[in-house]
């Protein structure tokens, strides 16, 4: 048996997988924000709690929205911001008694579509979150890919390809530059361009809904943000070449993307045509929590 823990900004999720991946238990609490000790004790209580459910102990895989630094072992890159400078495999095993293995969130979303969903069979998968923020993962012949700093497939931290005066020199990032594809990409971003194009503030998903009402200001939004998907795949396609993408996060709930960036692909990637397919997830929100599991 496989248990896999999705450590969330606002909860934890955990799951139980047969050796067929199928799902014997789930769920969820609170994340403790803000408080790394209890956070420990919440994945460690929650492991346990799944595992006395499903009747038998298993191996533990973690997402976390961060990476483990190949230098130091520390946890780096994280918006759950507590975590920043812990061992946290280390302490985490501790608490439970056995090894863990941890994987960055956007990583486990990856390896969870290659192994048994929208990317099942491809050779390489690459997973494009597209939510609060914006990150990616690749997984290759069913591998999750890391690199020796542990940014593989952190494209949403590179300049969004091919900018118009308009889009120059672009908001800052919370890392620290500019014009990032987050900055562009992520919900807050889709939000933040309607709200200057209209001067009305709405969420994204409420854009999306005046869209397809016929709002003409939304649906032009939607559309500049098809076009900055469109070239921020194509630029992926050109160095990485993938099979599949496979789209996560809440925009990954809009239909129209996957009718409408395709086509576009072929203004930038350098090829005499596209077949990288574009895809939504087959396991929606379980994905990460999935994609820990089979971490191991």
């Amino acid at each position: 048996m496989r248990v896999g823990v999705d450590l969330g900004g606002t909860k934890i999720e955990a799951i139980a997988l047969d050796g067929d991946g199928r799902t014997l238990v789930r769920r969820r609490v609170p994340t403790p924000r803000q408080d790394y000790g209890r956070t420990l004790d919440a994945i460690a209580d929650l492991v346990r709690d799944v595992e006395r459910e499903a009747g038998e102990p298993g191996t533990v895989g973690v997402g976390i929205p961060g990476a483990l630094s190949p230098a130091t072992g520390l946890v780096k890159n994280a918006n759950s911001t507590w975590l920043i400078g812990r061992p946290f495999d280390r302490d985490l095993a501790a608490r439970l008694g056995r090894p863990v293995r941890v994987a960055n969130d956007a990583d486990c979303f990856a390896l969870s579509e290659a192994r048994d969903g929208a990317g099942a069979g491809a050779r390489v998968v690459f997973g494009a979150i597209l939510g609060t923020g914006c990150g990616g993962g690749i997984v290759v012949e069913g591998k999750v890919l890391t690199g020796p700093n542990a940014v593989a497939g952190e494209w949403g931290h590179n300049p969004l390809p091919w900018p118009d005066d308009g889009e120059r020199p672009g908001q800052p990032c919370y890392c620290g530059k500019r014009g990032c594809i987050e900055t562009f990409l992520s919900g807050t971003g889709l939000a933040r361009d309607f709200r200057e194009s209209s001067g009305e503030s709405l969420p994204g998903e409420q854009i999306v809904a005046r869209a397809l009402a016929g709002d003409a200001a939304a649906d032009a939004a939607l559309a500049r943000y098809e076009g900055r998907l469109a070239r921020a795949l194509a630029a992926l396609v050109n160095v990485l070449d993938p099979d599949v993408v496979v789209l996560g996060g809440g925009i990954s709930n809009v239909s129209r993307l996957y009718g409408n960036v395709p086509p576009l692909l072929g203004r930038w990637v350098f090829s005499d045509r596209v077949d990288t397919r574009l895809l939504p997830p087959a396991h929606g929100d379980s994905s990460g929590v999935r994609g820990a599991a089979w971490l191991w």
